[in-house]
Order: C-alpha cells, then sequence, then structure tokens
C-alpha cells in the first residue's frame, strides 16, 4: 500500500470528444460483467455482502479469464488511438538521453557510475579503479541479465572492504522478493550460492567473508528475521541473528557511514528500535540502542566517539538532533544539538568530518544547512529562489570531504546535480538532465504556488506548472495529482513524460494535501488513522479551488494517484463525482476494511498505524465510512482508467478488479471504465525503463482521447 519511495510518474465517453469509431467499438462489444457470488464478511455484528468476494483466487481459471477479458476490452475500445499512444511513446523516449550515465562517485579507492546504452532498456553498473582514466569494469550488465524475463530488477548492490566481492539482489517477478547473490569481481564468477525470498539489501562486516541480510516471511512478505552467511558455506547453515517477531515492525540491516558499526534496525510506523555491533567482530552479539518505546521514532548516525540522533523524543513533532557517547546510547544519555522548532521539519542529516548538513523543510519547500563543526556560529544556508522547488542531498558516501553533493530541480526545471564546497562556498553543476529535440525551453513554462483553503480554514499548497501564456478561462484541461498518506512528501519535481501534456494545453497541479508531511509532521499526523479524511476533503477542495479560479473547470478537470493515492481517487469518484471529467487510478488500494482485516495479507499487520485496526470497532465504523469499495453507489461517475500488476506485493490484484465490477453493476451512466492488468508485473509497474513509458503512454492517451486532442 505505500508508495515506493517510484512510483510519482501519471480516457473516451461517448459524447462529442469521441471518435466516430470508438462509437461504433462501443456497439460491437460488451462490458465485462463479473460473475456475481455473495460473500457475507462479519465483523463487530456488522454485516457486509461482498458480491465479487471469489476474484481473490489467484489460481482460478475464472479468475484469469476475468481480467483477460477486462483487457481484451479495454483494448479493444481503444484500439483507435493505438497509433496515438505508439507515437507518444516514441515522442517521450525521444526527449531521453539514451546513452546517459551518472555522475560518479568515489568509494574505497574506486569510482563508481551507472550508465545506460543507446537502445537498451536496463543499466550498467561500473568502476574505475582510483581515476576516471582509468580502465572501466562492468560489474552489472542488467541488459544481459533481463533477458528471457518478462520483468528484471537488481537492487542492494554492496561491495566488500577489500573491493573483491559484491553481493546483489535479483527480482524477476515483481513481488519485491529478491534473491541474494555474490560476484567474485576478481575472477567475474558469480557464486553458486543463492538466498531466496529476500529484501534483496545485504551489508558486508569488516572480515569481508561475513554478509549479513534481511529476509521476508513466505506469506505475508513482511521482511522480519536477520541472518549471517558466511562465503562459501551453504545456506542452509546461514545463523539466524534476530528475529522481529511484533508483526507491526519490519526489520533491516545496515552499516553505519563510519563503517564502524553493523545497525539492525526494527521500525513500524510510529515507533523505532536499533542494535549495533563493531563490524570488525561480526562473531559478537548485537546490543540494543535505545529499547523500543511506542510513540519514540529515532534514527542513528555515527562520528568519531558519538551517535548523532535524529528523533521525536520529548514531543518533538518535527524532530530535533540530538548526541550521545558511543559507550551510553540510552535516551537518558541523549543531548539536544539542534532543539526542537515548532516551523520547521527536520528530514535529516549528513555527516562529514568538518561539517554537519541538515536537511529540513520550512513552509513546504527544501532547505539545507551547513553547520562547521568547529564553529557552529559559522552556519548557514544553501541560497533557493525558485517559488516551487525541491532540493535534497544525494550520494555523499566519503567522510574527508568539503563537498557536498546535492540535487535541485523545479518542474519547470530540469534536475542538477551539484557538487558545493562548503569551505569556499563555490557550486559546481555535475550534470544538467538533458531534454533532447533541441524544443525544450524551461522559459516556455510558468510555474507557481498556490493555496486552497480546505472546509475548516486549513490552507492547502497546490504546485502548478503550464505553457506561458495560459488564459484562466476555465476550458484548459488540468490533471490533479497527490498521494497523500504515510507521511510521505510530494515533491515538485521536473519530467520530461510530463511535457507531452504541458505541450498539449495541460495544466499540472500536485496537491500538498495532510496525510503527507510536506507542511511538517502535524501535516502527517492530522491526515491518517480517525483525521484520515482530511485527506480526501483537502483534494476537493484542491479541485474546487482551481475550478474557482478558472484554471479549469469539471468538463476538463481530471485526477490521478496510485497505490494509497488510488484510496484517495476511489474516495474522491465517490464523494465528488461531479468535478472531474475523468480519473487514473494506478494500483489502488481500494478494499480498504477487508484488507486490514486478512492479517496474511503482504504487509497488512504494519499498517495498523497509519489505517487504524479494523479489529478496534472504532476503526472499522471509520474505515467503513470512507472505504471506497464499501462505498460505491447509484450515481454517475467520472470515466476510469485503472491499471495493476498480477503479481503485486502491496495492492493485490483482486482490490481494483471488484471495484470496477461493483462500479459497473452500480453506476448510473455509461460512461467508460476501464481495467488494465499487467499480468507480468507488479506494483511498480514495468521493469525497463522505455517499456514503463509505455504505460504512461496509455495514461495520457486516455486523457487527449477525452480531451478531443487527436496527435
Amino acid at each position: 500500500m505505500k508508495h515506493s519511495n517510484t512510483f510519482m510518474l501519471a480516457f473516451c465517453s461517448i459524447f462529442a470528444s469521441c471518435s466516430t469509431t470508438n462509437t461504433k467499438m462501443n456497439n460491437t462489444i460488451k462490458e465485462p460483467v463479473a460473475k456475481i457470488s455473495a460473500t457475507n464478511l462479519e465483523k463487530h455484528g456488522d454485516i457486509r455482502t461482498d458480491n465479487y468476494y471469489w476474484l481473490n483466487q489467484r489460481e482460478n481459471p475464472e479468475v484469469i479469464a476475468y481480467l483477460e477479458e477486462e483487457n481484451n476490452y479495454y483494448n479493444t475500445l481503444t484500439a483507435h488511438t493505438k497509433d496515438f499512444q505508439q507515437d507518444l511513446f516514441e515522442e517521450m523516449k525521444s526527449r531521453i538521453k539514451e546513452d546517459d550515465s551518472s555522475v560518479p562517485y568515489f568509494y574505497n579507492g574506486y569510482w563508481y557510475l551507472t550508465r545506460f546504452e543507446k537502445g537498451k532498456d536496463y543499466p550498467i553498473y561500473t568502476r574505475k579503479k582510483e581515476t576516471l582514466e582509468a580502465e572501466e569494469e562492468i560489474l552489472f550488465d542488467c541488459n544481459e541479465m533481463a533477458k528471457g524475463h518478462a520483468y528484471f530488477k537488481l537492487g542492494g548492490l554492496n561491495i566488500s572492504d577489500d573491493n573483491k566481492f559484491a553481493a546483489f539482489g535479483v527480482d524477476t517477478v515483481s513481488r519485491r522478493e529478491y534473491t541474494i547473490q555474490i560476484k567474485n569481481l576478481e575472477t567475474g564468477e558469480i557464486l553458486p550460492e543463492k538466498i531466496e525470498k529476500t529484501t534483496g539489501s545485504s551489508t558486508w562486516a569488516a572480515d569481508n567473508k561475513s554478509l549479513f541480510y534481511s529476509r521476508k516471511d513466505e506469506q505475508t512478505l513482511r521482511a522480519d528475521r536477520i541472518f549471517k552467511h558466511l562465503l562459501g558455506s551453504a545456506i542452509t547453515t546461514d545463523e539466524l541473528i534476530f528475529n522481529e517477531k511484533d508483526e507491526t515492525f519490519n526489520t533491516y540491516i545496515y552499516r553505519s557511514k563510519s563503517k564502524k558499526y553493523l545497525i539492525i534496525g526494527s521500525e513500524s510506523t510510529l515507533t523505532s528500535e536499533y542494535q549495533i555491533l563493531e563490524a570488525s567482530n561480526p562473531e559478537g552479539k548485537f546490543r540494543v540502542f535505545q529499547k523500543r518505546t511506542r510513540g519514540l521514532e529515532y534514527s542513528v548516525s555515527h562520528y568519531n566517539d558519538h551517535f548523532y540522533i535524529v528523533t521525536n523524543k520529548d514531543k518533538a513533532t518535527n524532530f530535533k538532533l540530538m548526541i550521545t557517547p558511543e559507550t551510553a546510547t540510552t535516551k537518558e544519555n541523549w543531548k539536544d544539538l539542534i532543539p526542537h522548532r515548532e516551523d520547521v521539519l527536520l528530514e535529516g542529516i549528513d555527516i562529514f568530518k568538518d561539517y554537519l548538513v541538515v536537511s529540513e523543510r520550512f513552509n513546504g519547500l527544501s532547505q539545507i544547512k551547513i553547520q562547521p563543526w568547529d564553529n557552529p556560529e559559522q552556519s548557514y544556508y544553501l541560497p533557493f529562489n525558485s517559488e516551487t522547488f525541491t532540493a535534497y542531498t544525494t550520494t555523499n558516501v566519503d567522510f574527508d570531504t568539503e563537498i557536498l553533493r546535492y540535487g535541485y530541480q523545479s518542474m519547470a526545471t530540469p534536475s542538477s546535480v551539484i557538487d558545493f564546497n562548503m569551505r569556499t562556498k563555490e557550486k559546481t553543476v555535475k550534470k544538467e538532465q538533458e531534454v533532447l529535440g533541441g524544443k525544450f525551453n524551461k522559459e516556455n513554462y510558468t510555474e507557481e504556488r498556490v493555496w486552497a483553503t480546505a472546509a475548516d480554514g486549513t490552507k492547502i499548497p497546490i504546485s502548478l506548472v503550464y505553457k506561458k501564456g495560459m488564459k484562466k478561462d476555465g476550458t484548459n484541461p488540468l490533471l490533479q495529482y497527490a498521494y497523500g498518506s504515510y507521511g510521505s512528501t510530494m515533491e515538485p519535481y521536473f519530467s520530461t513524460v510530463r511535457l507531452s501534456l504541458l505541450d498539449r494545453g495541460f495544466v499540472y497541479a500536485i496537491a500538498h494535501i495532510r496525510g503527507g508531511e510536506d507542511l511538517g509532521r502535524e501535516w502527517y499526523e492530522n491526515g491518517k488513522l480517525l483525521k484520515k479524511k482530511n485527506t480526501f476533503t483537502d483534494f476537493i477542495d484542491c479541485s474546487k479551488f482551481l475550478i474557482d479560479q478558472k484554471y479549469t473547470s469539471p468538463k476538463h478537470l481530471y485526477a490521478e494517484g496510485g497505490s494509497a493515492g488510488g484510496l484517495l481517487m476511489g474516495v474522491v469518484l465517490n464523494d465528488a463525482p461531479e468535478l472531474y471529467n475523468g480519473v487514473i487510478a494506478q494500483v489502488p488500494f481500494v478494499d480498504v476494511v477487508t484488507t486490514m482485516l486478512d492479517d496474511s495479507i503482504p504487509l497488512t499487520t504494519g499498517e495498523y498505524d497509519e489505517w487504524g485496526n479494523p479489529n478496534e470497532k472504532e476503526y472499522y465504523d471509520y474505515m467503513k465510512s470512507y472505504s471506497p469499495y464499501d462505498n460505491v453507489k447509484a450515481q454517475d461517475y467520472p470515466n476510469l482508467y485503472i491499471s495493476t500488476g498480477f503479481h503485486d506485493s502491496q495492492v493485490q490484484y483482486w482490490e481494483p478488479a471488484k471495484w470496477i465490477a461493483k462500479l459497473r453493476a452500480m453506476r448510473t451512466n455509461k460512461k467508460l471504465l476501464f481495467l488494465d492488468t499487467n499480468m507480468d508485473a507488479g506494483h511498480g509497474g514495468a521493469s525497463g525503463r522505455f517499456e514503463a513509458l509505455k504505460e504512461v503512454a496509455k495514461e495520457y492517451a486516455f486523457l487527449f482521447d477525452l480531451e478531443g486532442i487527436k496527435k
């Protein structure tokens, strides 16, 4: 149900804007009708009747047949847009530098970089010893590794201290279950041991032979165990180091930037706990840093003989920075270094030998503060002048440097990677994202931040971008996007793909609604659990504001959201269908009550702190009052395009399948309802960088068809 991090890139009806071809086709193919087989679901004395509960039988041939019928219906009714989809795909692809590469970073004697080759979908991971002029060593060519797989993802790349071994994870199903393997970088041999059912993440101890990794529960896919593998030994002999038995927690392991400590983390939505062990002593016993206390969140960074802790201790809602000796890590020893501030969210820190870098958020915008260790009074902020932008520290793996690497972009400004000298304050743009084709000029676009007023008086920021010269007369098509869950901040980011919308007259809007952390921690707290409805009403109030200000009108307004943002789309469809001409719902989490009552489904128990536990009647009643599937009713609904993945581990395919079946049975109009299931993919969609563009092209063609835009 969570968004990854990934996930942030984005219909035809039977009226004037539709082609005669589509009208004719609509008369020759019938909408799929799912079989009704009533299942009564009872909780707290309340009975819900689910006519489509049977669709959760993944191996049932009837289920497969229904999904394929839905796909055929979608493909048939959009056949007249297929050429346009292909043109859009080629257009979006043409802006991307195919033979692109990352900015190299230096780590432990090697320069590392990732590059792409023209015409290929997947990255190539390489390194060069000591200088960039050295011979390139290819670590992994994912194009070769992906052959024969409909889906391929490499993750968790991790190099041993002696630079000899690389541990890596591979997922070929798209259920985020990775198989970890080890490559000998001197011989090129991939060792025979395969560690299955993992998160893909691992870390080496200082002995270059002990590899620690996290494993998943086979049914729930919760990361619940930490193991230690000794190079060359049988997987069956791997030692269980830690078992996270609390079903609301996930666990993981990493190594501190100082390289001194192995750190096991355990996290739920509201609570953190860490265990530490010297990386030079992998046979030792991990010790608890600070035992879990419900509501206490903290993260740790090590430097010299101290730990630095970002925490909400002492009711620090927006978090503060504390310090403690490495020999005394429990909370009574923590001392304030940067105190809590009511109007500034402390998002994280980067530690260097001579500088502390603090990432903050004020009034919804990013800030980066540089603070010398030896002279804190000389601290300063990096200057950012745009009205709406995002700035963030990136790959900073080296302690002993005065160079900070950070990224910057806005909705009209391509992303840049910048090296900033913290002593001289000189900056070097190492790379600015290229937009090929010769047509892009950021001066051709206007970006602004406006504030809508919610029903309770709260001001909600909206980031906008559109073609310069647009008239606010209500005739502009506008796509409004939001997420609004898990405290995930929706940054005003740049997208080459989005240019295909803007250049055809669309306005693009990101609504920074409650449930995210855009305006601080309270912004999140006021959009979760028993305040979750603020998320939905904020989005609707933003839509009304955009209509009132004549950026658009209901005839031309579209909404989009994915995963938990798909839940948002479901509620919006039920509560304010008259505001939208069309909606895009990607992998939507729409059957909230049933899913949250089923603790065998991946991630459910870990979600209680976000949505509530429906085993308690108060939360059950509240969830039921907004759950999109439970609240479908007899009314007119906008045009709808739903995408999902058959192998999705986070939002199971049957949620959107049941939802569209019920919408068809209940709605009082005949606008289009499409369910498009990728039978090979999961929550993140297609894995190749260009294959993913084809999915966006489908969405955009749907929007353009509704607007009567033919090319």
